[in-house]
């Protein structure tokens, strides 16, 4: 299929925050091809004017539940009723900026491999979290703007990619199937998804061409106790489905990284990780010294 002729489904799920989902939308609005996508926001049961105010839009298709479902179980509501070629899972705190989906969407329809792509944020988590100078809206749209337009179109493959801006496929999501409702309401399902993606076969990438805002906190320390036992305890149920830590097997040893010398990156190195889990720093080191030849081992069979 022509990347150009994709139609996507944004699923947008929210509970309160009217603010931030008016200004999530009409990013949408502004910076997206018109006729090239659909907007779906499915609302957990809001009390702050959000239903109401998403009564009066006519280019949102809307589901109101009557209770707070949580996120897998919204998101997969939304997935149930979309249409489009590619399924968009976005938070309603993220600004998009200039010309976004058009390249994240190229590079999703580029290879048959590749199952979802993600973009580069001020607030993520690892190797999507970069850093832009702006201090309020109108810098940021000069300055995404201008990072859309000149950045070279590269992307980097990623053992994961975080939920708050991930283009799927709705092909792969067809065969894999819908989130995972036992993380239900939400922390470790985007996770499980992309290992699940991987398990099928598809490559995950994050287009490095590509910024978007996001007001999240990545701040594990700044979360209310409540989201912190939360996060606990899905890190648990992920850990007793596949048989390994989320974080320690699935995450990309930056510090291991910088102590290998640049000259290297343009000559035949070999690398041996010992403990290498799911191979997320080897992966990393992959992007960064192309010719580089990758060898792991690992006890844990699971994450191996």
């Amino acid at each position: 299929m022509s990347f150009d002729m994709v139609r996507t489904s944004i699923i947008i799920l929210t509970y309160n925050k009217l603010e931030y989902t008016k200004a999530c939308i009409q990013s949408i609005r502004t910076f997206t091809t018109p006729k090239s996508y659909e907007i779906i926001v499915v609302d957990n049961n809001s009390t702050d004017g959000t239903r109401e105010w998403l009564a009066e839009q006519n280019d949102i298709l809307t589901i109101f539940n009557e209770e707070n479902v949580g996120f897998p179980r919204g998101c997969n509501q939304g997935i149930e009723v979309a249409n489009g070629d590619a399924i968009l899972l976005l938070n309603n705190d993220v600004l998009v900026t200039e010309n976004w989906l058009t390249l994240l969407t190229e590079r999703l329809f580029s290879s048959d491999e590749i199952g979802a792509v993600g973009p580069l944020s001020n607030s993520a988590y690892g190797i999507q979290e970069i850093t832009l100078p702006y201090t309020n809206i109108e810098e940021l749209n000069a300055v995404a703007g201008h990072y859309n337009r000149v950045q070279p179109k590269d992307c980097r493959q990623s053992l994961k990619l975080i939920g708050f801006c991930m283009l799927i496929k709705r092909s792969v999501i067809d065969r894999i199937g819908v989130l995972d409702e036992r993380f239900s309401p939400g922390m470790c399902e985007d996770t499980d998804y992309c290992f699940r993606m991987t398990e099928a076969g598809y490559k995950l990438m994050i287009c490095t061409n590509v910024f978007v805002h996001h007001f999240g906190s990545t701040s594990f320390g700044e979360m209310p106790e409540r989201m912190r036992e939360l996060l606990y305890q899905n890190r648990l149920i992920f850990q007793k489905k596949w048989g390994f830590h989320p974080v320690y097997s699935g995450g990309v040893r930056g510090e291991l990284i910088s102590l290998m010398n640049e000259r290297d990156a343009g000559g035949n190195i070999h690398v041996l990780d010992v403990g290498c889990a799911c191979g997320g720093t080897l992966l990393e080191i992959k992007n960064q010294f192309k010719k580089a030849e990758l060898y792991g081992i690992e006890r844990n069979p699971n994450s191996a």
